[in-house]
């Protein structure tokens, strides 16, 4: 396979993978993406914004949550998540110690 073929199945793979949790499942909560995964929304966002500017794109943070969400953050965190649980807290100081 030739490096451009392999680099358009993986663009084509994360794009899936942001419909499937921007669309298909709005309802799954970035912390308990955090616990269960050790990544969330958010961080594949901060991942598109490192890879910009790893190519001397500068976007940010914001920006990139946008393009990721496909609306600004705060809009899609106020239809979509809720405050977390105790349960989803501790869960998470567990999962992320040191």
């Amino acid at each position: 396979m030739d490096e451009q073929t392999r680099i358009q199945i993986e663009a084509a793979a994360f794009r899936r993978l942001q419909q499937h949790l921007m669309q298909d499942r709005p309802d799954v909560q970035n912390i308990d993406l955090m616990n269960l995964a050790g990544f969330c929304r958010n961080c594949l966002a901060r991942w598109m914004d490192e890879a910009a500017a790893e190519m001397g794109v500068t976007i940010g943070k914001e920006p990139a949550r946008e393009m990721f969400y496909g609306m600004p953050y705060e809009t899609w965190r106020a239809q979509n998540q809720t405050d977390a649980s105790p349960a989803q807290l501790a869960a998470f100081e567990k999962a992320h110690q040191g």
